[in-house]
């Protein structure tokens, strides 16, 4: 059978809603008010069997979107549709009367509002006998019968909000996804923590390395960057008194799009004073396994073909010593041309130019990271890819530093803070040079910071972890994309 062009359907109705009006029915004026929720409906009288329902005479009434519409004649069944599920009601002439014509201007994605009885059919079905409906918005473009699969996931993310009526999975996606943020601030406020906000508009761009967005302030005459992390500022917080903020916000990085990148992103960033990175290793088992059991009910949790165990203790392993349990030979972790050697070897391609600390970086992202399925520890970074974060005592040459990654992705960062102002201020000096050089990651010197860690900012530990890929893991998605609401996308071909 040859499909009937978009257009065509379109037509159809517009001239359903011209019938409406015709009839004195403005199909966006309604004012309805439902008694119920579908969910509620199901929990209270979900268990009432045929006679108890006829016996009680439950009167009901509930809006939402028609999704499934069967017509005999004399009488019409449909399926209706709000934010908690979905329900079957039931048209019968003899007791709708002269109303019961308008149902011939009702299509599958129209929004109405049904008061009436509650009973079960003949198949037991909990149906809800019309005797009132009212338009509350007439669907002009129909519902794609063809939404599944990947030949629609453009459209799909494009038009999120078709996706959310026809996929009830993608709609409990975002109802977990909130929940994980809710359990986050529940845990971290019940350990004595401050919500606070911080710009995100910066006058430098700081606090990572990352190429930022640029906007320009006509009033004041100036360059701004979207923030790209709010780390400083929040270090400027714990200079001030503050001992433990966090603060779960946006941040804005102008690098590629991939199943794992959206240059708009959800993060939290929290810092407490007085603790190191072996203490913010213990605390993150804790944060994780406290939103993992509350949201998903086990520590145990599903992800593609792997089943991820946050019980702890989580394996903790440096960066060097992960290099070498994959066959990363020791002449390659100490010397550089060794390291530029190997990894073309390897085809990772890596510029001459590059340091050996970054060379190695590169090799992990390879070699290392996509192995790293079940909760990982990787600590103790060279200081050159960590300027943020303090020296270790017994190796100078390394950071107090983490990476948490779970199914072969990086889900936190952490270190213990630097708060000596001549180490920080020589080490954004050294990332000065090669700025200088043309690489538009590297921050400018923020001087303000400097003067806060001038005026003292006591030890501490800090962390940021990406939201975004933690609800990939906890609600068993593949890409970004399918766990933030409306991705960046090219624009529409017209």
């Amino acid at each position: 059978m040859q499909e009937t062009p978009l257009s065509d359907l379109i037509q159809q109705r517009m001239k359903k809603l011209s019938a409406l009006r015709s009839l004195g029915i403005e199909p966006y004026d309604g004012v309805f008010e439902p008694s119920s929720n579908t969910e509620e409906i199901f929990k209270k009288f979900g268990d009432f069997d045929r006679q108890h329902l006829e016996n009680e005479n439950i009167n009901i009434s509930v809006a939402g979107r028609l999704v499934l519409m069967r017509d005999f004649g004399k009488a019409v069944f449909a399926h209706i549709q709000d934010s908690k599920g979905r329900i079957q009601i039931y048209f019968r002439k003899d007791i709708l009367g002269d109303k019961f014509s308008l149902i011939k201007h009702l299509d599958i994605g129209d929004i109405i509002g049904v008061e009436g009885k509650l009973f079960r059919t003949k198949t037991n079905e909990l149906t809800i006998e019309v005797h009132r409906f009212v338009f509350l918005s007439k669907s002009l473009r129909p519902l794609p019968e063809k939404w599944h699969g990947l030949r629609d996931i453009e459209a799909r993310y494009r038009q999120r909000y078709v996706d959310l009526i026809v996929n009830p999975s993608v709609k409990e996606t975002f109802i977990k996804r909130q929940l994980i943020i809710k359990y986050l601030r529940e845990f971290l406020e019940n350990e004595g923590f401050l919500e606070v906000e911080t710009p995100m508009m910066h006058t430098i761009a700081g606090g990572a390395r990352a190429k930022p967005f640029k906007t320009y302030h006509e009033a004041l005459n100036m360059e701004l960057y979207l923030r790209i992390a709010p780390e400083l500022y929040l270090k400027r917080l714990l200079v001030g008194g503050f001992e433990r903020v966090f603060e779960i916000g946006k941040s804005f990085r102008n690098e590629g799009i991939s199943t794992k990148h959206n240059p708009e992103f959800t993060m939290i960033e929290f810092y407490v004073a007085y603790k190191d990175y072996n203490w913010l290793m213990d605390f993150t088992e804790k944060l994780l396994c406290y939103i993992t059991e509350k949201v998903c009910g086990s520590l145990q949790v599903k992800y593609g073909d792997y089943l991820i165990d946050f019980t702890p203790p989580f394996k903790r392993i440096t960066m060097f010593d992960a290099l070498k349990q994959k066959g990363v030979p020791e002449e390659v972790i100490r010397n550089h041309d060794f390291a530029l050697k190997w990894a073309n070897s390897k085809g990772i391609d890596i510029p001459k130019e590059s340091s050996l600390s970054k060379i190695l970086d590169e090799i992990f992202k390879e070699v290392v990271e996509p192995d790293l399925i079940q909760p990982t520890f990787i600590i103790d970074y060279p200081v050159e890819l960590s300027p943020l974060a303090k020296r270790k005592r017994d190796n100078p040459e390394l950071v107090e530093r983490f990476e948490l990654f779970i199914a072969g992705r990086e889900i936190a960062n952490a270190f213990s803070e630097l708060n000596d102002p001549i180490d920080q201020r020589e080490r954004f000096l050294s990332q000065l040079e090669e700025r200088l050089k043309g690489d538009e990651e590297v921050p400018e010197m923020d001087e303000d910071f400097i003067r806060a860690l001038e005026i003292g900012m006591p030890p501490a530990a800090g962390e940021g972890i990406g939201i975004d890929r933690l609800v990939m893991i906890l609600t068993n998605n593949q890409s970004i994309r399918d766990v933030i609401l409306f991705p960046l996308l090219r624009p529409e071909m017209k």
